[in-house]
């Protein structure tokens, strides 16, 4: 017997989706759409800073952090050792020429003064009586009395009362000069840049006491590393050679390089160099920056250090180009640093722009556009 199938007959399967209200069946079909492929986001357009090749050629910038001395600073000290009993100045006092500057207790010099005076006394009158015997013989050998031998021996005593005389003034003069070093004062007019010893130590003859910035012309003083100090050897001497620009300002000052040391700072292994400024450009103490402008004679492409980057042994940079803003890696060789830059050795050619700010976030293809100053906007 047949038995003829219902119209209403599903599978079962179709049956459980049919029977599920409409509310729920939407929802489903929201939940499958959803779980499809999001769509790709853009990429941001990144700003950069560019240069060309062609102008890189060109001459290169050193700075170098100084500092203004005086071209003259002398430590000042006692000619004689005692105790110090005043000293009037202090550190960054304006001091005139002849000013006193410190003291030592001067009561060991006077009683000195007195004793060379006392025996320059003593030395006068003992030549004097000598002189006097003295002539009183020569009238007696014109007589006859006395032999000219003798004469001789007294002529050798007047002599040597003579040196005595002498030696004793010499001594008092030395003395008085003595008593007067009791008192330190300034040999120039300039300002105190160290103080070494307070009132109460005692110093010996030739320790230092204060120091003295003298007035006059001034020096910008900085160190060099071993590597750049041909450089300031070849500068040393021409005029405007190099440009300072004090702490605070943005006028460029010409100097001269006047100095390099021979030797270097045993601590720091770096070469002190002094460069001259004209006469008032620059107060003391200063602190300033050195800039020299290097041209260089090898015919290496510079990069600012920003501008290379790398992964490993291989160092890259990036080449905009302008008709698409769009950015690709140039490998290069990095032969070695030099200040802020890179010199490189190939890789490049002139009329590449190269990215020099910005680079480190750049990714191949990428769509970039020029950075305007927010001054220039």
């Amino acid at each position: 017997m047949r038995h003829s199938r219902s119209p209403h007959f599903l599978p079962t399967r179709s049956r459980a989706l049919t029977a599920l209200p409409l509310g729920l069946s939407l929802v489903a079909t929201l939940a499958l759409v959803a779980c499809g492929k999001e769509p790709a986001t853009a990429e941001p357009v990144r700003a950069v800073r560019t240069l060309t090749v062609g102008q890189l050629s060109g001459a290169t910038t050193r700075d170098y952090a100084a500092e203004v001395h005086a071209r003259v600073e002398s430590k000042l000290a006692f000619r004689v050792g005692g105790k110090v009993t005043q000293r009037p100045v202090n550190l960054g006092d304006r001091v005139k020429a002849g000013q006193a500057l410190a003291q030592v207790d001067p009561a060991d010099l006077r009683f000195g003064q007195d004793a060379a005076r006392a025996g320059l006394a003593a030395a006068q009158v003992n030549y004097e009586q000598t002189a006097i015997d003295f002539k009183r013989y020569e009238d007696l050998r014109a007589q006859g009395f006395i032999s000219a031998a003798d004469l001789e021996r007294r002529n050798s005593g007047l002599q040597a009362a003579k040196a005595q005389f002498d030696q004793a003034r010499a001594q008092a003069g030395m003395q008085t000069n003595q008593a007067a070093y009791a008192a330190l004062t300034a040999d120039a007019p300039g300002v105190i840049t160290a103080v070494y010893a307070d009132a109460g130590a005692v110093v010996a003859a030739g320790t230092p006491v204060v120091s003295l910035a003298h007035d006059g012309p001034r020096d910008v003083v900085f160190a060099v590393p071993e590597d750049q100090l041909p450089i300031f050897r070849r500068l040393q001497g021409k005029a405007g050679g190099v440009s300072v620009t004090l702490w605070g300002g943005d006028a460029a000052i010409p100097a001269t390089i006047r100095e390099v040391a021979a030797a270097a700072d045993p601590a720091s292994r770096t070469f002190q160099v002094k460069a001259d400024v004209p006469a008032g450009a620059a107060e003391l103490g200063q602190t300033a920056t050195v800039h020299v402008e290097l041209a260089p004679a090898d015919g290496k492409l510079r990069l600012p250090l920003q501008a290379v980057t790398g992964n490993g042994n291989q160092s890259h940079v990036w080449i905009l180009d302008k008709a698409t803003m769009k950015v690709r890696e140039q490998p290069v060789v990095v032969l070695r640093p030099e200040g802020d830059s890179l010199v490189l050795d190939g890789g490049l050619k002139a009329g590449d722009t190269v990215v020099t700010a910005g680079a480190h976030a750049l990714s191949p293809d990428q769509q970039v556009t020029l950075y305007v100053e927010p001054s220039k906007r």
